[in-house]
Formats: C-alpha cells, sequence, structure tokens
C-alpha cells in the first residue's frame, strides 16, 4: 500500500467517526433535555412517599389530617412535623405537601397549598434539585377567615388533578394551574353563587343587571360556603385569595369551584391597582357571562 492509498483510508476512517459523532450529538443533547423536563422530574411521585407537613395551628392541622386522609390518592403518605421536613427536605426521596408562606412575588402576603420535592438546589445531579411541583393559593398570611377550611378538600382535589396532569404533559406541567383557565365553557350549564365579598367594591347594581342572569347569584359569605359545604349538584362557588392587605402590585387570585365535584372551571389572577382591586373584576363577570 502506498502512502497516497494510506493517507486516503484514515481520511475516510477520520470522517466515517466525525459523521457517527455528529449524528449522535443531537440524541445526547435531547436526551439530557428530557431528563431535565419537569415531568421527567416527577415522574417518580407515585412510588414515593409524600410527607404532609403538620405545625400550621390547630384548626389548620385538624382539617389537614382528615382531609388527606380522606381524599389524597396520587401517592403513599405520612404525616410529619415541621421538624422531620426541615430534616428530610433535602432528600429527593421524598415529596412534601404543605402549608408555605411562598417567597415568590406572585404569592406575597398569601398562604399557598403547595407539593414540592426534596432536593438539593445546589446538587449537580439535576434529579437530586428541589422541584416545586405545584403552589395553589390557600389564603391571606394574615388574618386568614377561616374559608380556607372550608375549601381545603376542593383544593386537595383540583391539587391533585393537576399534578396528574403534570405527569403526564410538561405543557401542563409549566403552565401551571393557568390549563384551568379555559374551563370557562363550561359554566354556562351551571348556576354560580358569588360571595359578595368576592366581588370588586365598585361592582355597581347597573352593571349587575346587565351582566349576571338568573342563575348568578349574589349572597353573603356564610351561605356561599354553606352551599359549598353541602356540596350542591351543579353548583359554582366563588373563592378568592389575596393579601389581607394588599400593595400595588399584589396578586389576586379567583376561583369558581364545583361544590359536589369540586372541578375547578374558572381560574384567573390579575394585579392589584387603583383601578383593579382584590376580587372578580367586569372582565372576569364579562367573560363567564358570554359563555352563558
Amino acid at each position: 500500500m502506498n502512502v497516497r492509498s494510506y493517507c486516503m483510508k484514515r481520511i475516510f476512517k477520520i470522517a466515517g467517526i466525525l459523521l457517527i459523532l455528529a449524528f449522535c450529538a443531537p440524541l445526547s443533547v435531547y436526551g439530557q433535555a428530557r431528563i431535565n423536563t419537569k415531568k421527567v422530574k416527577i415522574a417518580d411521585l407515585a412510588t414515593r412517599t409524600t410527607k404532609v407537613v403538620l405545625g400550621s395551628g390547630e384548626i389548620m392541622d385538624s382539617a389537614l389530617r382528615d382531609e388527606v386522609s380522606a381524599r389524597w390518592r396520587i401517592s403513599p403518605y405520612e404525616f410529619c412535623t415541621a421538624e422531620e421536613y426541615n430534616s428530610l427536605k433535602e432528600n429527593s426521596d421524598y415529596y412534601f405537601l404543605l402549608v408555605a408562606r411562598s417567597e415568590e412575588k406572585r404569592y406575597r402576603g398569601m398562604l399557598t397549598l403547595t407539593l414540592m420535592k426534596g432536593g438539593k438546589a445546589k446538587s449537580e445531579d439535576p434529579q437530586k434539585r428541589p422541584v416545586d411541583v405545584a403552589s395553589l393559593p390557600l389564603c391571606p398570611s394574615a388574618f386568614p377567615s377561616g374559608r380556607e377550611v372550608v375549601f381545603l378538600p376542593a383544593l386537595l382535589d383540583i391539587l391533585q388533578d393537576y399534578v396528574s396532569k403534570a405527569m403526564r404533559s410538561d405543557g401542563a406541567g409549566y403552565a401551571g394551574f393557568d390549563i384551568y383557565a379555559r374551563q370557562v365553557r363550561k359554566t354556562g350549564i351551571k348556576r354560580i353563587f358569588f360571595s359578595k365579598d368576592d366581588l370588586v367594591p365598585d361592582m355597581d347594581e347597573e352593571f349587575m343587571r346587565s351582566h349576571f342572569d338568573e342563575d348568578m347569584v349574589v349572597m353573603g359569605e356564610s351561605e356561599v360556603d354553606k352551599a359549598f359545604q353541602e356540596a350542591i349538584y351543579n353548583t359554582l362557588c366563588s373563592y378568592v385569595v389575596a393579601p389581607f392587605d394588599p400593595q400595588n402590585g399584589s396578586w389576586c387570585y379567583k376561583m369558581l369551584i364545583d361544590a359536589d365535584t369540586h372541578e375547578l372551571l374558572y381560574y384567573r389572577h390579575h394585579r392589584i391597582n387603583a383601578r383593579n382591586w382584590a376580587g372578580f373584576l367586569p372582565k372576569d363577570i364579562k367573560s363567564i357571562h358570554a359563555r352563558r
């Protein structure tokens, strides 16, 4: 074999290796990206123990214990103290369900019902870093009204429904509870009970006459809560979460929840300011009324 033939063989061999590497590189990148998606990170939830953290006060702890025992279905669970949580929260073998005072701006001034996966924030292994699986607004962090206990059973069901969707779809995982915004189309066949306190103060009688039909009823908060506790068929009840003393730019979350099935059929949020106070805004009512 002459020198030229030898060199040509070497060139073809190297070119072949480079071609194989070029083909494999995208697959490697794709595989890494897939590992890092939320769907993959929480794929083990059904086989891991969820620690339900108690320590939010006697009333909430009692309600959380009762309702989790009655309706938690997406993973094995155990109850634990705040001290146990602090000792285990960096362990990626556990998930944690807790009433949390979130540091996120969108939940400032509120408590959330949060499901998270344990882990170390600076771990080199993405699978061992903490994951905020879901955080659902629960109540103001200062001076809760007590409605959070009434709606806790539904909020637990909603949280689990969302997490089940997030385990099947990265789209749902990253969209959060906004995926329920499209459910507004289902409100047209149901009665809606609005607590008067869940409507912005400047919603006047003339507006209500124009945009509330006979099945959209405004009543006292206690009446709405009673209807919800009685699980009245085909009836939605309003639930609003915002800081007790909101500042300009604070967030407000508005929900309509089916008293019987616990479906979340309306979910919107807005920033509070001088023109848009806490509660259902006229544009929320218009959106709901337009689909009836």
